[in-house]
């Protein structure tokens, strides 16, 4: 699985602001994401690129369950503080990692000479994160609509 992953990590920090931008212009011009159509593409690019260039650090960490938990805490504490609704927070990251392995997916390179076994171990880690980041969304989502600090 490691080389799989490698590549993907090395294409998505190489290219992050390619698919912060294509992840951007989605989730500005898609009805399920209406809150997010005035909000500055920057602010919206740069979160992505944050996470894009960063996600070897969730991939590789020794407990990547603090850097999972603190990215995705502060993703639904920006969006929240923006005024999106929880349901298209959610939907925006679905997209987030749509977009990912979109890019990938045309790259070439990337592909060649990678057994299922890798490919599939591999979508099965961004999945398990994206999931785990959905929960923790949720979760904090009902925090500060409640009024709690973390």
């Amino acid at each position: 699985m490691r080389p799989f992953l490698d590549k993907l990590v090395n294409i998505t920090r190489h290219h992050s602001e390619d698919i912060a931008g294509q992840w951007c212009k989605a989730v500005k011009t898609n009805p399920r994401t209406s809150s997010y159509h005035g909000i500055p593409d920057d602010e919206l690019i740069s979160e992505a690129v944050d996470f894009y260039k960063n996600i070897r650090r969730i991939y590789f960490s020794e407990k990547p369950y603090r850097e999972v938990r603190d990215f995705f805490s502060n993703y639904a504490e920006k969006s929240f503080g923006q005024g999106v609704p929880l349901h298209e927070c959610v939907y925006a990251l679905i997209m987030m990692r749509r977009h990912l392995w979109l890019y990938a997916a045309f790259q070439q390179p990337f592909l060649k000479g990678l057994d299922d076994e890798q490919q599939i171990g591999t979508i099965t880690s961004t999945i398990r994160i994206f999931d785990h980041g959905i929960y923790l969304i949720i979760q904090k989502y009902g925090m500060l609509m409640v009024g709690e600090t973390p």
